[in-house]
């Protein structure tokens, strides 16, 4: 099998394996799960064969595979059905494919009871296929095919518990705010076309870099601008990020599929291939900064202040993507992808655990679980992984993310001092301050989680027995690239641009250091605030874990409102994070009310609007169609009540006419 057969066949896999699993789903049950794992699971071996024949991208000097063949000559810019996989490419392909496989085989025991587990399983194997092909893409077009399917798997799977309100509203949210980035995005798409004269990112790369071939855009500005829109959208970055958090209504899987590895990878991975239009405008980059920095700060605060394990993680999510568009705003696509790929182990570790901690505990919410003891003896396998994950979340050496994060601040560095060519220091200032006072939140929450979910204190957890060996089975696979797998940063710069991500000696000791001491801060208020715990219970557990994973997850969503408060924050005073916030818990609670402030702008006018629309289409415009049908069904029933079939009435009718015209005649000829 040559290389080219296998990148083609990496997408198509899950692709088929979605249709045939939509086809025979409910007709063949028992096909449903080696339909939904052995396609992925084939597609992540061929993606490691195509990664392993690569052997490296443009640092180690291996030439990009590609290949093309036209797909429509629509007489002005062509559309090519055509991949290009370099280094950056190769190592995205196994990230998703492995963890689409690892949430597949997790799914089996997850949702093993769910009767919607047919369409779930297929709707999981079409995303991983779009998710790829965006991957693979070498032409827009096509990759804004997987981009556009992407988003409507996303819209049926947040919405797979459509029983409740939660997961409705929720699916709905994430569907429009990422088509409002989309619609600038494709303008962008064509923009950047036009000025080209293609729509294939290697020519497009090709054009920006060579200083032979290259030649400046008409319109960088514009273009990276209406690119980054729908970057935002899609990887939820300030001001488009909130949609994320309530995405979590969700089954876990799905979270953990769609933070680890698809939907909000793609804008980062996006603007990775597209850096060179980016790069052309130093006003552009310095709005990626400002929108990096922004996200990073704003997103940790929030996550510090949320309830719902999910919703801390899916904020931690947003924060992290927000260290990688700040590692592309400084111009180091490498450190970007670096940390993509090491974030995507360790987040998707982080959800799937989540996944046994919420069954296990009976509830979503920390302020329970904090009210609970024995819930680390409970489910062991769950406990060590996560607190590995945590660690690598906080960026704590030698985990994946210590490594990975150091690479996107010591890029910063290296701006901020003025060594980036084309990259303003302000640029590199922002994103590096930025990051290290995330780096000394992130430590915060990370330890919050850990503290309230595995230390409580309380009535003991009930015992509901183990895990399904699946569910465990994949923690520990995940566990290894997220203890490990940042000790790679010597090796995968050839895998990219060649540039360095070795730790600097400055941004190694201040991110350290800021992220002990955030968890030695929390640590310290937890002590503090503990004791508040015993004395202030905040009711029973509402969710049932004695039944299937599933099921307790969706009711603990359907129920956590109404047992313990606020979905985003319960009135918890023993919560170390409300210490901490002070008066800004409140506010940063319920995402520093960014929402009530979407409410306030587009959706009560656009709601007025309908409403005004409505009343016109029913008092204004019906009444003239009424009318207009009204008029002729009253002459017809004056006409119908004058047949009466009556001969004589007729004859009688006629005379009196032909007298009435007679005598207007007479009159008309008389000049009267």
């Amino acid at each position: 099998m040559t290389t080219t057969t296998a990148a083609v066949l990496v997408p198509l896999l899950p692709f088929l394996g979605a249709v045939a699993g939509l086809l025979v789903g409910r007709r063949a049950p028992g096909f449903v799960r080696p339909l939904a794992v052995l396609p992925t699971l084939a597609a992540a071996g061929l993606a490691v064969l195509v990664a392993v024949r690569q052997g490296g991208g443009a640092g180690g000097g291996t030439a990009p595979l590609t290949a093309a063949t036209r797909l429509a000559d629509t007489g002005s810019v062509p559309v090519d059905l055509a991949l290009q996989i370099d280094g950056f490419a190769a190592l995205v392909a196994v990230l998703v494919a492995v963890v689409a496989c690892c949430v597949q085989i997790y799914s089996t025991g997850y949702l093993r009871d769910d009767p919607r587990y047919p369409s779930y399983a297929a709707l999981v194997s079409l995303f991983t296929a779009a998710m790829l092909l965006v991957v693979y893409s070498d032409d827009l077009i096509v990759l804004l095919v997987g981009w556009e399917i992407m988003g409507i798997c996303s819209y049926f799977l947040v919405g797979h518990y459509w029983e409740t309100g939660a997961a409705r509203s929720a699916s709905l949210k994430a569907f429009l705010v990422t088509k409002l980035g989309d619609v600038p995005f494709l303008i962008g798409i064509f923009a950047l076309a036009g000025d080209t004269g293609t729509f294939r990112i290697s020519e497009i790369h090709t054009r920006l870099t060579s200083e032979t071939a290259g030649a400046p855009l008409d319109h960088p500005t514009l273009i990276a601008l209406l690119l980054l829109a729908g970057v935002a959208g899609k990887s939820a970055q300030f001001p488009l990020h909130t949609w994320l958090p309530d995405a979590m209504a969700g089954p876990t899987p799905v979270s953990a599929l769609i933070h680890a590895a698809t939907m909000v990878a793609a804008g980062v991975y996006v603007v990775a291939r597209l850096l060179p239009v980016f790069a052309s405008s130093a006003a552009a980059l310095a709005v990626l900064a400002a929108m990096a920095a922004v996200t990073m700060v704003g997103s940790a605060l929030a996550a510090l202040a949320q309830d719902d394990i999910k919703r801390v993680l899916a904020y931690s999510t947003v924060g992290q993507l927000g260290y990688m568009t700040g590692a592309l705003a400084v111009d180091d696509r490498g450190a970007a992808v670096f940390h993509l790929i090491t974030h995507g182990a360790f987040k998707a570790l982080l959800f799937l655990g989540a996944g046994v901690v919420i069954h296990a505990a009976g509830s979503n919410s920390l302020a329970a679980m904090s009210r609970m003891s024995g819930l680390a003896q409970r489910i062991p396998d769950a406990f060590w992984t996560m607190t590995v994950a945590l660690l690598a979340l906080a960026a704590i050496p030698p985990f994946a993310g210590f490594f990975s994060k150091e690479a996107v601040l010591g890029a910063a560095e290296h701006a901020a001092t003025g060594h980036t060519s084309g990259v303003p220091e302000g640029v590199g200032w922002t994103v590096l301050l930025a990051g290290l006072l995330t780096a000394l939140l992130t430590a915060g929450y990370a330890a919050r989680l850990w503290l309230l979910a595995f230390r409580g204190q309380g009535e003991p957890v009930p015992d509901h027995g183990k895990q399904p060996v699946a569910m465990n089975v994949v923690l520990w696979v995940l566990f290894l690239p997220t203890a490990a797998l940042g000790l790679a940063y010597g090796t995968l710069p050839d895998w990219f641009d060649g540039e360095s991500l070795t730790p600097t000696l400055t941004t190694s000791v201040l991110g350290t250091g800021l992220a002990l001491g955030g968890g030695l801060v929390m640590y310290g208020a937890w002590r503090h605030t503990s004791a508040r715990a015993r004395r202030v219970p905040l009711g029973a557990v509402a969710a049932h874990p004695e039944a299937a994973d599933a099921v307790s997850e969706a009711e603990a969503i359907a129920t956590h409102e109404a047992a313990y408060g606020s979905i985003a924050g319960a009135s918890d005073p023993a919560d170390p994070g409300r210490l901490l916030l002070g008066p800004l818990h409140r506010h940063a609670a319920v995402g520093f009310h960014l929402d009530a402030v979407y409410g306030a702008l587009f959706v009560r006018p656009v709601r007025a609007a309908a409403r005004l629309v409505r009343f016109l289409d029913r008092e204004v415009v019906e009444t003239y169609v009424r009318g207009a049908g009204g008029a002729p069904r009253l002459l017809g029933a004056a006409v119908r009540r004058a047949q009466t079939g009556n001969v004589q009435t007729y004859l009688g009718a006629l005379l009196a006419g032909s007298l009435v015209l007679a005598v207007a005649a007479v009159l008309v000829a008389a000049g009267a």
